[in-house]
């Protein structure tokens, strides 16, 4: 199955698997995922080879809830445990879902996903001010207890309630990487990296552990597709472009960035934090770290973005993008 194809990363975000507040099951994820597998598989049909990463923001608050209302009958999950589940889990929906696509195509392709672990540094300034809301809000008074009782950090949230706050440190290492570099110049689809990997740390042995804390999944793909070589990131958002002064009478759509303007734009505070500014930030680094193309779409328009129809384009200077840059 070894292929000479171009390889991509894609990042699938969390929430394109919740439809809306009446449609969070797991067969209803499984059904998004579906989609999802649809638009990818077809990125492949177009001569791709892929590895997918995706979030679990809102899987990890359903786990987490799940956990506070079980205190009284089980001990509580640690957040690197419920990372690894949901890799397995939301790493099953796909597998299922991209099988099903190559059978139906009579693609002869095969997915594998893998559990993927991210180093982050135990000195990160982000353990020493836990600022990522998880899990569900509460009053105060029941946030205050469960602090006590679990060891929590708790804040409020924008005046939405009070929710627990875990670190949220940059990735350093992918410990994976070998193996899905592996599989993914092999021609396997390869779904890592779920929620920017699992995070640990290592002590003063080189022994890993894990930790209680959130990577960012965007910027953990970035790191990935710099280490397996890949011509293109392409991060799946909720949005068909790239747009300055979003949601603003004077926003305007963008089609194409240099690394530059995508700089500039990122200093002037155009990208919202919680949002696109992790996406613009991991295709800058992406890109400045040799990589080719970064592309940044909604998933139903993947096919149109690859083919130049949509979608925000973000390249370094001089490099057009898809063509071959070594």
């Amino acid at each position: 199955m070894k292929t000479a194809n171009k390889l991509a990363v894609v990042a699938v975000g969390g929430n394109s698997l919740i439809r809306d507040k009446n449609h969070e099951s797991i067969p209803d994820q499984s059904r998004q995922a579906a989609i999802t597998a649809h638009h990818i598989v077809e990125m492949i049909a177009a001569g791709w080879n892929v590895v997918m990463t995706h979030g679990t923001g809102p899987q990890v608050g359903f786990i987490l809830r799940r956990s506070e209302l079980a205190l009284e009958e089980v001990p509580p999950v640690p957040m690197d445990y419920a990372d690894a589940d949901l890799q397995g889990g939301i790493g099953y929906m796909f597998l299922k879902a991209l099988y099903n696509e190559f059978r139906k195509r009579r693609i002869d392709r095969k997915a594998v996903a893998i559990i993927t672990q991210t180093l982050v540094d135990r000195k990160d300034p982000a353990f020493a001010d836990p600022s990522k809301p998880i899990g569900s809000h509460m009053d105060e008074q029941t946030a205050q207890r469960l602090a006590r009782r679990q060891g929590w950090i708790v804040k409020e949230d924008a005046g939405r309630g009070w929710r627990r706050v875990v670190p949220s440190p940059l990735p350093q290492t992918i410990i994976e990487l070998a193996a899905i570099k592996e599989l993914a110049h092999s021609g396997f689809v390869v779904i890592a990296c779920g929620g920017g990997g699992i995070p640990v740390v290592e002590d003063d042995d080189g022994n890993l552990t894990g930790v209680e804390a959130v990577i960012d999944k965007d910027l953990a793909s970035s790191l990935l597709a710099r280490g397996v070589g890949a011509d293109l990131l392409m991060v799946s958002t909720g949005v068909e472009k790239v747009a300055l002064n979003f949601n603003k009478p004077n926003q305007q759509w963008l089609d194409r960035m240099t690394v530059a303007e995508a700089r500039k734009h990122f200093a002037d505070n155009q990208f919202d934090k919680g949002s696109m500014g992790p996406k613009i930030q991991a295709v800058i680094e992406f890109l400045e770290g040799g990589g080719q193309t970064g592309l940044i779409t909604n998933p139903e328009n993947i096919g149109r973005a690859l083919a130049g129809e949509t979608g925000t384009v973000i390249v370094r200077e001089g490099i057009p993008p898809f063509t071959s840059h070594n």
